[in-house]
């Protein structure tokens, strides 16, 4: 089969190609495992967290990719044979322990032995990919195999970071960074918080007219003043500067999500500038998000079916991932981007 495969750690101003188009057998799924024929999946942020080494496999070559949607072709022993022909996806997690007091409570994604796909198991930048039965989820009929790949992210983190955004008086929330994950966001608070103003902070003029294209309520620069403070503002950016920007722009007791896996360093010296009484005092609160678990992934895959939330998003073919990486990585972003496979 083809995949773009990882090989080594690298930055991506100086590497410009860092996935290498490969040829290696196709995998065959283990007693609890499918395998699945791919025919689409999304680009994350996260993979440059990875190739960049911020969030490193732990073992190269990997392939890369955790928004993978394709058909089952075939199944281990202990898996159903009526699987085979089934729709699914694959997101970031790919196992866990089903032991630990994490997941006991449900907090799978706090797992001490939580695996991601892409980074610890092979992923979906490639034909073929097997993942443990109980991680691929059934895709609803009413999507595309393209729009569907980004609802396995983008979607399901920015799910889980608006449950956390905890909008207990009704807003205003705020969106930072306006890429795959907040458009998502954006659209999903307009369905089920129709009445809840929604202020969009970002850096690139054409990423503020996309937001106020679909319908957000004003948008301005990463340190614009927004017409009022908020209750919440989810972060989405790998930078420090819209952390330092969104902790001012925060009503008393309200609270700021950070949905990123990492961040870069680049800016990292402007935390040296928080001032304690304006940015923190008055019980701000600043929660981060760590991964998914299954049940944040199949109940937004089932909240999007129903509203129907369809996502905006660019497609390249697999051996284009490093031009799509690229464009990522410069900020040159309207919606999501998906591989096209198969």
């Amino acid at each position: 089969m083809q995949a773009m495969s990882l090989e080594k750690i690298c930055n991506l101003q100086m590497e410009r190609e860092p996935l290498r188009l490969v040829e290696i057998p196709i995998p065959e799924p283990a007693g609890n495992e499918v395998r699945i024929r791919i025919t689409a999946c999304g680009v994350c942020h996260t993979e440059l967290d990875e190739i960049e080494g911020r969030t490193p496999p732990p073992e190269l070559p990997m392939i890369l990719g955790h928004q993978a949607v394709g058909l089952i072709d075939k199944v281990g022993r202990q898996v159903n044979q009526e699987r085979i022909g089934e729709r699914v996806g694959v997101a970031w997690i790919y196992s866990a322990c089903g032991k630990c007091r994490w997941c006991r409570q449900g907090l799978e994604n706090l797992c001490p032995e939580f695996k991601a796909t892409g980074r610890d198991a092979n992923g979906g930048y490639a034909e073929y990919m097997v993942v443990p039965a109980d991680f691929a989820h059934s895709v609803p009929a009413n999507f595309k195999d393209a729009e569907a790949a980004p609802l396995l992210c983008a979607g399901a983190i920015g799910y889980r970071s608006l449950n956390l955004a905890k909008l207990a008086s009704g807003g205003p929330l705020g969106l930072t960074g306006f890429g795959a994950s907040a458009h998502l966001v954006l659209k999903l608070v307009q369905k089920k918080y129709p009445d809840l103003p929604i202020y969009v902070f970002a850096r690139s003029h054409k990423e503020q007219q996309f937001a106020l294209e679909l319908g957000a309520n004003w948008a301005g620069g990463t340190e614009s003043k927004p017409p009022e403070l908020l209750e919440s503002i989810i972060d989405t950016t790998p930078a420090w500067l819209p952390i330092m920007s969104a902790m001012r722009h925060l009503m008393p007791g309200g609270r700021l999500v950070i949905n990123a896996i990492r961040k870069e360093n680049f800016d990292r010296h402007l935390l040296a500038e928080i001032d304690y009484p304006h940015d923190l005092w008055l019980e701000k609160e600043i929660k981060s998000v760590a991964n998914v678990t299954r049940q944040d992934v199949s109940e937004f895959l089932k909240l999007a079916a129903e509203i129907p939330l369809h996502p905006t998003y660019e497609e390249f073919p697999l051996d284009a991932a490093n031009i799509a990486l690229l464009e990522l990585k410069e900020r040159k972003i309207r919606g999501a981007k998906v591989l096209r496979i198969g």
